[in-house]
């Protein structure tokens, strides 16, 4: 009975020793370093499992064993918390750092900009050119593309917020175009709510429309709204607005970098030297300020601008004065003249 006595407790000893060892050197392994020599991005694949995981970890870390980080997800619960994603890992990263990374959810966001003025067939190839998101929209008609984002327009030219949108690589197209168009939808509510009544529109689409025109007209921020007050006046006057952009627009394909007379006595939908109203459609994407400037059109008397060659313009009140403007600054332009900013 003695005997069995000592054997047992060299058997707890033993195998108490064998347990502090193994925690030790469990709490060791979790606070060394991985065998990762440089700073990476580990991708979480969509469905992934945590033993696949556990396999990747293994080829970036050099083929070593990881029973511990298995255990230690299994007994922490953040096996079943992992997000899919991309993550940015360190050099020398723990396992322990590497679990909270990747149960984050901060996984490395991609950015995306819809640029002001840009058109819908620019957006389109913007998006079919990118090598990080899922592209199920080019390959979708007009029509097929507003019945998914379930507006009421019926053409997708001007429906998305120029800005700049951050997401996760593989992310849908169309999901990005949806916050866009809530996001414009959202900021042309807003503004048309608390707009001055007097102004030429009916609803917040031809504000949409007029902000377009302004988008195209001019890249400065200080000028939107005088702009949009000259064209605002001449609505108001039963003016045609006579912008060349909407022309522009209009010839499509056949625009080849110069407008003809012939062009101007064209009647098309967006030829507003000869229609005497808005044209029925936005013509690009535009901003919160071009937004802005529409339904808050700076006050004054001019009626006409034309570009001085600098980026700005020149505003006139008078036909007379006008014409002068434009024999001084485009038909006598300077090598450097440009239309705009």
């Amino acid at each position: 009975m003695k005997k069995l006595v000592v054997t047992f407790l060299i058997l707890v000893t033993l195998t108490g020793i064998a347990a502090s060892w193994l925690w030790h050197d469990y709490q060791r392994y979790l606070s060394a370093p991985l065998l990762i020599e440089n700073d990476m991005v580990f991708l979480v694949k969509k469905g992934s499992n945590y033993n696949e995981i556990l396999n990747d970890v293994k080829l970036i870390s050099g083929g070593v064993s990881i029973p511990y980080l298995k255990f230690y997800g299994r007994h922490s619960k953040l096996a079943n918390k992992i997000k899919a994603g991309e993550y940015q890992l360190s050099a020398g990263i723990t396992p322990k750092k590497f679990l909270e990374i990747i149960t984050s959810g901060r996984s490395i966001n991609y950015q995306f900009t819809i640029v002001e003025g840009s058109t819908f067939k620019d957006l389109i190839a913007n998006i079919s050119a990118s090598k990080t998101l899922v592209d199920d929209v080019s390959s979708l008609t007009d029509q097929e593309l507003i019945q998914q984002l379930n507006v009421s327009e019926n053409y997708p030219e001007g429906l998305f917020l120029a800005e700049t949108y951050s997401y996760e690589k593989n992310s849908s197209a169309m999901a990005l175009l949806k916050r866009a168009n809530r996001l414009m939808a959202g900021i042309l509510n807003e503004q048309w709510q608390v707009r001055d009544k007097s102004l030429p529109y009916k609803t917040p689409y031809e504000a949409l429309i007029m902000a377009s025109i302004v988008e195209k007209e001019t890249a400065r921020a200080d000028e939107r709204p005088i702009i949009a007050g000259v064209f605002v006046r001449r609505l108001n006057k039963k003016m045609r607005l006579q912008t060349d952009p909407t022309v522009i627009y209009g010839m499509g394909e056949s625009y080849k970098g110069n407008i003809r007379r012939s062009d101007l006595r064209k009647a098309t939908p967006y030829n507003t030297y000869v229609i005497p109203a808005l044209p029925p459609t936005p013509i690009a994407m535009v901003g919160r300020e071009a937004i802005s400037a529409a339904l808050n059109p700076a006050p004054g008397k001019a009626l006409y601008f034309v570009a001085k060659g600098d980026g700005s313009h020149y505003f006139s009140k008078t036909l007379k004065e006008h014409n002068n403007a434009v024999r001084r600054y485009q038909l006598s332009r300077r090598k450097d003249y440009r239309s705009s900013p």
